[in-house]
């Protein structure tokens, strides 16, 4: 059985499909590349499964239970996290404390527990200064504490959502072996939003391509990056 699975997964505003027919799944311990030009439905997509949006048609099963129309509150305490590309900290609380929250509100946990727990988090993803205020932090600092928090919901299905975005080449790196290591030592399944296709090449093991709310390709970057469609589409020739 599938961690994640969409079937037919559909989603239409008014008159614009923004996902249309998408079927995938995603198991635990994989790292998944989503791709695909701008409008394409990617974040739409990651907001279906989440829980954020409610599909028009198709469905959305975690290890095979149908969970289409929970909402994001329930689908996060049964194991599915998301980040968000514009990342909102609550800046009158601690880096501690933000990441805390996923714990206490999510997992039920107590004050205590939701402590150690967020600590374990933040020292495996190497987050330093716990006690600092959010406006402190670096740009990678900030995207390592909004990994904590989606992990500090104890999930089982995590989306990153262009976590790569505004930084540097070695920061880029630190972060793909930071997503490698929690997918291996966690076991969780990883979908990855990325634009950066050297990002996506080093760190996924395979690849969703969509445009226009469509799937249309799916394999590993070495096959999907010469599919014609692809090139077409998102790539512009450069594989």
């Amino acid at each position: 059985m599938k961690t994640l699975q969409t079937e037919h997964l559909t989603k239409r505003f008014l008159g614009l499909v923004a996902v249309n027919d998408v079927s995938f799944s995603l198991d635990a311990g994989e790292i998944l590349g989503i791709i695909g030009p701008n409008g394409a439905g990617k974040t739409t997509f990651i907001h279906l499964v989440s829980g954020i949006l409610m599909p028009t048609s198709g469905k959305v099963l975690f290890k095979g239970r149908d969970v289409s129309y929970a909402p994001a509150h329930e689908r996060a305490r049964m194991g599915i996290a998301r980040t968000f590309q514009l990342i909102h900290p609550l800046e009158n609380l601690t880096v501690l404390e933000n990441v805390m929250i996923g714990a206490v509100f999510s997992r039920r946990q107590s004050l205590r527990e939701a402590r150690r727990s967020a600590e374990g988090i933040c020292e495996s993803l190497q987050l330093g200064d716990l006690g600092r205020d959010t406006a402190s932090l670096s740009i990678l600092e900030i995207k390592k504490m909004e990994i904590a928090r989606a992990l500090a919901n104890g999930p089982e299905v995590l989306f990153l959502d262009e976590v790569m975005a505004g930084l540097n080449a070695d920061e880029t790196r630190q972060m793909i072996s930071m997503v490698k290591a929690i997918a291996k030592e966690r076991g969780l399944a990883v979908g990855v939003v990325e634009h950066v296709m050297g990002v996506i090449r080093e760190l996924t093991e395979r690849v969703i391509v969509l445009e226009s709310g469509e799937l249309i390709a799916e394999g590993p970057y070495s096959e999907v990056s010469k599919n014609p469609r692809v090139i077409e589409a998102y790539l512009g020739g450069a594989a």
